[in-house]
């Protein structure tokens, strides 16, 4: 198989891993020229589920959110406006959740159709994506759990594993 796919991807931090009361906190997304994007997420007036474990993992607090985040109207709007048809991510139950919980708080459709980073690989970067992944986090030396930098992480991996054209998986 050639391919010259150069995808966007998404990732998501969020309140709680709570699949019922959790809300997004923060997108990021990476283009598919490396360009990257982050949002701070106001958490929307019947959003309360909070985890003091998750704000350990990721270091941001609901009183930053409240502060510094952007409306999620704002927010689904900007990913509107600069997302392709189609976007990956790499935890599909999850970012799907949430990204479904951002655009119905702000009464907005999603111009594009979120993918689990799986329909792009074949078994043999399956296996080794976990690997390349661990590598690229150490080449980077960013913080993990920042959605930005996680969307980042996801782009890095798959240019590492991605064929090129020419070349046969």
């Amino acid at each position: 198989m050639t391919t010259d796919i150069r995808p966007a991807f998404i990732d998501f931090e969020a309140s709680s891993l709570d699949l019922i009361a959790s809300y997004p906190i923060e997108v990021g997304i990476c283009m598919p020229d490396g360009t990257l994007h982050s949002w701070l997420i106001a958490p929307h007036v019947l959003w309360q589920d909070w985890s003091e474990s998750a704000e350990r993992i990721h270091g941001i607090s609901r009183t930053t959110l409240e502060a510094e985040g952007s409306s999620v109207r704002e927010v689904a709007l900007h990913l509107n406006e600069l997302l392709p048809g189609q976007v990956f991510c790499d935890a599909w139950t999850f970012d799907s959740f949430w990204l479904h919980r951002l655009f119905r708080a702000a009464r907005v459709r999603p111009d594009f159709q979120l993918e689990s980073i799986s329909v792009l690989l074949d078994t043999p970067q399956v296996r080794e994506w976990s690997g390349v992944r661990q590598q690229v986090i150490t080449e980077l030396g960013l913080p993990v759990h920042r959605a930005a930098n996680d969307a980042l992480i996801l782009h890095k991996t798959w240019e590492k594993i991605r064929p090129r054209s020419g070349e046969t998986a």
